[in-house]
């Protein structure tokens, strides 16, 4: 059941410019996981149904690689909300429903899950206060990063000194939508054309969401990075929702992307 294989997390050089030694962050792929399959990797879903012991497993290599322990690894039960959630020292490993996590608490691990959609991470490295979203297209729509910035806020970070940062997520290049979905974020406001082009296929458009999430991200005030990572492209280090849909696989593996402020 082990692999030798280290854990090799994507990196974002705006957080390692801005937000210092203190916060260490990334962007987890399918290397170093011990599961098996179509899950093969480092598939920490506890909502897919690959064996437990194998998904606890590759949550645990991930705590330990912010060297924290399996327990101070914070999760949510993620479902496509603009809610965010805070979490202290008293985290019991609940994971109620919401799909943001903000701490100012140094030694837990925030982390989001996803196949497709956008995991963010954020960062006030003064206030010492993080962030991590997971933002599908509801998500963004609806409100999460905004949702994010403020809880933030509310622990004592600035808008302004917050950075933002877009990992691996499905670009348009394989993202088609139909017309009503189109129709959906026109009506919510009007500039929102510009992030669909024509598809091959009549009646449908190919959807920009990471553009969509960078766009919000700037607006509500914090820098912002993409790193312009496709999960539906890159098969050998990330899962995918709608390669798995379009395949007709049964099920499909979640990548992570985690956070945290190193313990004093």
């Amino acid at each position: 059941m082990q692999h030798d294989a280290a854990l090799s997390p994507v990196q974002s050089s705006l957080f390692s410019e801005k937000a210092g030694p203190a916060i260490a962050h990334g962007y987890f792929t399918r290397t170093g996981g011990v599961s098996e399959g179509i899950y093969r990797g480092l598939n920490v879903g506890l909502g897919s149904k690959d064996e437990r012991t194998h998904v606890n497993e590759n949550r645990a290599r991930v705590a330990r690689w912010f060297g924290a322990s399996p327990e101070r690894l914070a999760t949510v039960h993620q479902v496509h909300s603009p809610d965010a959630v805070v979490v202290d020292e008293s985290y019991d490993g609940a994971r109620p429903e919401a799909d943001a996590l903000v701490t100012a608490t140094p030694g837990i691990v925030l982390g989001v899950l996803s196949a497709d959609c956008g995991p963010i991470l954020f960062a006030d490295a003064e206030a010492n206060v993080i962030g991590a979203a997971h933002a599908g297209w509801k998500g963004a729509l609806g409100g999460v990063l905004e949702s994010t910035i403020d809880t933030m806020v509310s622990l004592g970070a600035q808008r302004e000194r917050i950075v933002a940062c877009l990992g691996p997520s499905i670009s348009r290049r394989n993202y088609e939508v139909g017309s009503e979905f189109v129709e959906r974020f026109v009506a919510a406001n009007e500039s929102y054309a510009t992030f669909f082009r024509p598809s091959e296929r009549d009646g449908h458009a190919m959807f920009d969401l990471p553009g969509l999430t960078i766009k919000r991200l700037v607006e509500a005030g914090v820098a912002a990075e993409n790193l312009d990572i496709c999960t539906y492209a890159d098969e050998e280090r990330f899962f995918s929702y709608r390669r798995t849909t379009h395949r007709q696989e049964p099920d499909y593996g979640r990548q992570i992307s985690a956070i945290c402020i190193r313990g004093t």
